[in-house]
């Protein structure tokens, strides 16, 4: 990307990480926020993290607010950052991704202009390849019909480290909801964003960075993405559309016990997704319509460990 990056620090943004117990990777994420020229005031909750994440943040990087819930609150903990935050827009950002230069000052210029837009997405670049994400290309082409006012593609959801929310939306919306937990958590803040009215964005020159951490537990991630892949899908899509996209996802599982575990844990939470189920508008649900079928075809979402 061209141009002169400013080196003047954009009151407009905070930088608002989550962490559990990755110390060392939450600190070169930091050095490289403390590094940007936006200079944005960061915020870390560290979600229970016994790895002494904390006396870390405090001893190396004294200028970082720190946020220390107690217990793991997965995605739920950026609720924490952004209702500390005191700018219009914050950045998220996991401890194993990190902005690039210029890229927050570009994406909250788009939330100046572009008042209706709640979310900018960024292009997420794979280190230590270099290379694009493979979900960048359905973020490029996304189906759903973009309006002249939108910046960008227009999306049905967000990938949360590698995003700008307006600060306002996110929390009329009411944020990540604890049950969730992580794993997909976006999809349901996403779309009470899109019925409230608020459009979500990709910008191909707001560009992230992600080393994805080998502390991860691949197999309760997927578990978990595919819980709420089916809650999502009862609390907010129509009855037919909510059946058709169950049996999509059922068919693509791979057939081992770990499937058979979300699916169960989906089940379980069936009485909180018939209290709470609330499809969204006929004019959400056409944008849905649209991705469904190249969100099961796309490699880039794959429920495989």
């Amino acid at each position: 990307m061209g141009g002169v990056t400013a080196t003047r620090p954009d009151e407009r943004v905070t930088a608002v990480v989550i962490s559990h117990q990755r110390r060392d990777e939450l600190a070169g994420s930091l050095e490289r926020l403390e590094a940007l020229p936006e200079q944005p005031p960061v915020l870390v909750v560290d979600n229970g993290s016994t790895d002494g994440t904390a006396a870390m943040v405090g001893h190396r990087f004294p200028g970082v607010g720190l946020l220390t819930p107690g217990r793991n609150l997965g995605g739920t903990g950026r609720n924490l950052g952004v209702a500390a935050a005191r700018s219009p827009y914050v950045a998220f950002c996991d401890d194993d991704t990190w902005w690039a230069p210029g890229a927050m000052r570009r994406a909250a210029d788009l939330l100046d202009a572009h008042p209706r837009v709640a979310v900018v997405t960024g292009r997420i670049v794979v280190e230590p390849t270099g290379s694009d994400d493979p979900i960048c290309a359905d973020l490029r082409s996304s189906p759903v019909e973009r309006p002249d006012d939108l910046p960008g593609p227009a999306l049905i959801s967000f990938l949360a480290g590698a995003s700008m929310v307006r600060r306002s939306a996110f929390l009329a919306a009411g944020g990540f909801d604890r049950r969730v937990f992580l794993g997909g958590e976006e999809e349901l803040l996403a779309s009470d964003l899109l019925a409230a009215g608020w459009a979500i964005v990709h910008a191909t020159d707001v560009e992230v960075h992600h080393c994805a951490s080998a502390a991860r537990d691949p197999h309760l991630r997927r578990r978990q993405g595919i819980r709420n892949t089916l809650w999502f899908t009862w609390l907010r899509r129509p009855l037919p559309s909510a059946a058709r996209r169950t049996v999509a996802l059922l068919r693509r599982l791979p057939p081992d016990r770990v499937s058979v575990l979300g699916v169960a844990d989906a089940v379980r939470g069936a009485g909180w997704v018939v209290r709470e189920r609330r499809p969204v508008p006929p004019e959400v649900e056409r944008m849905y319509a649209a991705v469904d079928r190249v969100q099961f075809d796309s490699g880039a979402r794959r429920y495989v460990s």
